[in-house]
């Protein structure tokens, strides 16, 4: 797919079949109780809506806003088939169109990881950050921010430093995660925001860098296999650094981009039940910990 191809242009497509090599001590194809129907029924007022729906204007992106755009989420909510039910850990994420979110709920269904949105580019934050961000911890959850990359607005050094003053930051808790890294389709134009992909690859180094400076953590890089080869050519520069967390919505994590030999997180679904996005983090509640402790 062409990088100038416009939005309005795109058509779904289903998400691609091919899987990927997953490290033998993570190699886990992970699962959620309930059912789709289960799932559908219980999202909160319009949160499977406005997961799905195309954000108008900035600010309104959220994290795999442009894999839904452009590969759709076939999913409903279906949990993947299960296989090691003691190394699913539960996570979600959220943005505004989550507003104030019922953490309880979430909680009582044995979620014990957020992300929140905290930045995108260097114009946005968060309006409903502080309800989200220290609700889910009030209820006892590690969680921990993420940005949304424009990177055709400023240099990634610039957006990591607005990320990292606004809600990015990082504390030796064990409570908090590292700050994650929003890298993918385009939901507002072209599909690698103009940028050639060595240029792609320099602004995703230049972020990651300026944030680990900034924080002492390497970033989560949130992304798409699809987008990743399409964008930066399969650059397989990242993977001993920073931790992948995977975007798709289908049975399993699929194929990975080159350099990462296994997922830290899978985003599986847009239209899971009270907040829409749900994740899983591939391995025990005790490893979550000890990211979170910068190990």
């Amino acid at each position: 797919m062409p990088g100038s191809t416009s939005v309005h242009s795109r058509r779904r497509r289903g998400a691609p079949a091919a899987a990927g090599a997953v490290l033998a001590s993570f190699a886990l194809v992970v699962a959620l109780p309930g059912t789709a129907n289960a799932a559908q029924e219980d999202a909160g007022p319009g949160a499977r809506d406005s997961q799905r729906a195309a954000p108008t204007k900035p600010g309104e992106a959220s994290l795999g806003a442009g894999v839904r755009m452009y590969e759709g989420d076939s999913t409903d909510g279906a949990p993947p088939p299960i296989t090691n039910r003691a190394a699913t850990v539960k996570g979600v994420d959220v943005s505004s169109h989550q507003g104030n979110v019922n953490w309880k709920a979430l909680s009582d269904r044995g979620v014990r990881w957020a992300y929140v949105k905290a930045t995108e580019s260097t114009s946005y934050k968060n309006p409903y950050f502080t309800q989200q961000y220290n609700g889910s911890y009030n209820r006892g959850m590690i969680r921990g921010a993420y940005h949304f990359a424009l990177p055709n607005k400023s240099s990634g050094k610039t957006q990591a430093n607005y990320f990292a003053k606004n809600g990015g930051g990082w504390s030796k808790d064990g409570k908090t995660l590292p700050g994650v890294l929003d890298i993918e389709y385009n939901p507002y134009g072209s599909t690698c925001y103009g940028l050639s992909k060595s240029a792609m690859v320099k602004w995703i180094r230049d972020f990651t860098r300026t944030y680990k400076s900034r924080t002492g953590r390497d970033a989560v890089i949130y992304t798409n296999t699809n987008w990743w080869r399409q964008c930066t050519g399969n650059n397989g520069g990242f993977g001993k650094t920073n931790p992948l967390w995977i975007a798709r919505y289908a049975s399993s994590p699929g194929a990975l981009p080159n350099g990462w030999g296994f997922h830290t997180f899978w985003q599986y679904t847009s239209s899971g039940p009270v907040v829409g996005d749900h994740n899983v983090f591939n391995g025990a509640y005790n490893r979550l910990k000890v990211l979170a402790n910068g190990g």
